[in-house]
């Protein structure tokens, strides 16, 4: 798979990507560095605790991350997930539950490209 293949498995515009990073080997060193980001897993382990406030930190990064990469699919699910956890409550919102799902298949599905990528 090529890195442009890549980028159409995630919904993205790798041309916009190369207008962030000025070269196609820094997008593939990133790209490559992707898996082994903590957000994700913080992310769960924070809503597994019930604390929002480290939720959406950490939903917020990923977000970041994956807007910066051009991972849309992912991006937009984890932007909705962020959004959710967004108000200042002291419990994990239900909607912010029920996102969850849709963010965990969208990161498998994103690491699922990257590995076909790298090979």
């Amino acid at each position: 798979m090529t890195i442009e293949q890549c980028y159409e498995a995630l919904d993205g515009n790798y041309a916009d990507v190369l207008g962030r990073l000025p070269s196609p080997q820094l997008v593939s060193r990133f790209v490559g560095k992707f898996p082994a980001d903590p957000s994700f897993a913080e992310l769960c382990a924070k809503m597994a605790d019930g604390n929002r406030p480290e939720a959406f930190r950490a939903a917020h990064t990923l977000k970041g991350v994956c807007a910066n990469l051009g991972f849309t699919r992912l991006m937009c699910s984890v932007s909705a997930l962020t959004e959710a956890l967004r108000p200042e409550t002291d419990t994990i919102p239900e909607t912010a539950v029920q996102l969850l799902p849709q963010v965990q298949a969208d990161y498998d599905q994103t690491l699922a490209a990257i590995h076909a990528y790298l090979g």
